[in-house]
């Protein structure tokens, strides 16, 4: 009898035994597994890149620098675009079209990178999205407003991490801003001006009238995209597209997102309720004004109207300025002070005081200087680690954590908003240009100019002027949809 009681002790003792060693071996960490830094494939993020070269080329580099990023898949429709991260990434499987990788490779990717030219941000990420793949998408989000509040739904219905690549949402300065003014520094702010030096490319012009053979090196269908079809010209890749409507934004969508992101942080701002303009002017000969309805203007003044959901709802008019227009040297700002960084700044009026950044929001100041050397507000909101550079690993982090899980800067809560802002003034610009024929057949009129433009945000509409709502969303070339 003892020994068969001994002998079940020994096999339950056993069977323990067993079962704890068993548990044992499988909460050894992994990094003791797999070596001195190792991290699980579970606790890495696969990303494929749409948009290899220029700023592509640094986001996959700023993704990959954090340790937890692999760049699994490179896309690009311009080989000598791409040859700087096919050398960097030597293990990335490369393809022409999107689609393509997409189709073949979809199982083998955690997240993608959108950094094409802004006309066919919308149509990849929402393909990726709905692939249920976390996106970062480079600024502008969108083309077009429409757009804009599709790829904003889409991130809460397929819930997947998403960023917008305006690194300055993370920089410490945006977050000072947001400090002082919480406590009262400024009191409350009824208007902002926001200013840049772009555009740094040729805008105001005619459509060359030579064409230009096609570099055997890009396919030129796949970079038109959802544009219009036609044919190739110098010097539009890879980087003069941005002052054409068909391709770009203008320097509204090229330098908004880093500008107008502080404003509409500190702020509260959403939708703005009306928008204004007025644009530089080319004379190609005596009072004879150049028409050229598929370029940019050189320049430009936009106003538009927000209610601050900070400020019980109250109006802050918005002022951005291109071209290098700047608005009046504030009375504080001393004679040799710079005024933002130079070419581009962001201030803040309001009833107690006013405060100014550079871009990114970075180098926040009160006016007059003296004010600074009084200032003890207390940091209360969480800082990104590295700050701009942290704007990568961020959304790295987040996406290896899940829909939800932790918190990034410019997701699509905020970008997409933040974009459609945007995009309405580059729809009064447009607006600017709109002409019809006169009745006599002797010249035309221009109803757009000159007059506020009143906008229903939640129907995407302008409401006193149909004309201008054929900018709020374009045609994509035949064969191209978004599949909303």
């Amino acid at each position: 009898m003892k020994e068969e009681k001994k002998s079940g002790s020994s096999r339950r003792n056993f069977v323990k035994t067993t079962a704890l060693a068993a548990a044992g071996f499988m909460i050894v960490p992994r990094h003791v597994l797999g070596g001195k830094g190792f991290i699980a494939p579970s606790d890495r993020l696969v990303i494929a890149g749409v948009g290899a070269g220029g700023k592509g080329a640094s986001d996959l580099t700023g993704f990959a620098s954090g340790g937890k990023a692999d760049i699994g898949f490179l896309c690009d429709v311009d080989d000598r675009r791409a040859a700087g991260s096919v050398k960097n990434f030597p293990k990335a499987k490369y393809y022409k079209d999107w689609r393509e990788m997409f189709d073949k490779e979809s199982k083998h990717f955690d997240a993608v990178s959108v950094s094409t030219p802004d006309h066919n941000h919308a149509i990849t990420t929402l393909a990726a999205m709905q692939l249920k793949k976390h996106v970062y998408v480079q600024k502008p989000l969108t083309h077009d407003i429409y757009e804009a509040r599709i790829l904003t739904e889409a991130a809460v219905r397929y819930k997947v991490v998403t960023q917008m690549g305006n690194q300055g949402a993370s920089s410490d300065g945006s977050r000072k801003l947001m400090e002082w003014y919480n406590a009262g520094l400024i009191g409350d702010v009824h208007t902002v001006y926001c200013w840049t030096d772009r555009p740094v490319w040729p805008q105001g012009i005619a459509w060359p009238a030579t064409k230009s053979d096609i570099p055997k090196e890009l396919n030129w269908d796949l970079w038109l995209g959802t544009a219009p079809q036609t044919d190739y010209i110098d010097k539009l890749v890879p980087f003069n597209w941005r002052g054409w409507w068909d391709y770009g934004t203008g320097a509204l969508g090229d330098m908004g997102c880093h500008l107008v992101d502080a404003p509409f942080r500190v702020l509260g701002l959403k939708y703005p309720t009306d928008v204004e303009c007025s644009v530089g002017s080319v004379y190609v000969d005596q009072f004879k004004r150049g028409y050229f309805p598929e370029s940019c203007p050189p320049s430009s003044h936009v106003i538009m109207t927000f209610n601050s959901a900070k400020q019980n709802n109250a109006e802050v008019k918005m002022h951005w300025m291109d071209g290098g227009i700047q608005p009046a040297r504030p009375q504080e700002l001393g004679p040799d002070e710079i005024f933002g960084d130079g070419g581009n700044g962001v201030l803040f009026i309001g009833t107690k005081g006013k405060m100014l950044c550079d871009t990114y929001g970075k180098n926040p100041r009160l006016l007059p200087a003296s004010r600074n050397a009084e200032i003890n507000v207390p940091a209360t909101l969480a800082r990104v680690p590295g700050q701009e550079a942290g704007h990568y690993t961020q959304w790295v982090d987040a996406a290896i954590a899940g829909y939800g899980k932790q918190e990034v800067s410019s997701d699509f809560s905020i970008a997409g908003p933040l974009t459609e802002a945007l995009l309405m003034g580059n729809l009064a610009i447009r607006g600017f240009d709109v002409r019809k024929a006169n009745a006599s057949g002797n010249g035309f009129t221009y109803p757009g100019r000159y007059k506020k433009l009143l906008w229903d945000g939640p129907n995407m509409k302008i409401t006193n002027f149909d004309e201008a709502n054929q900018f709020v969303k374009r045609e994509y070339r035949k064969g191209w949809t978004l599949g909303a």
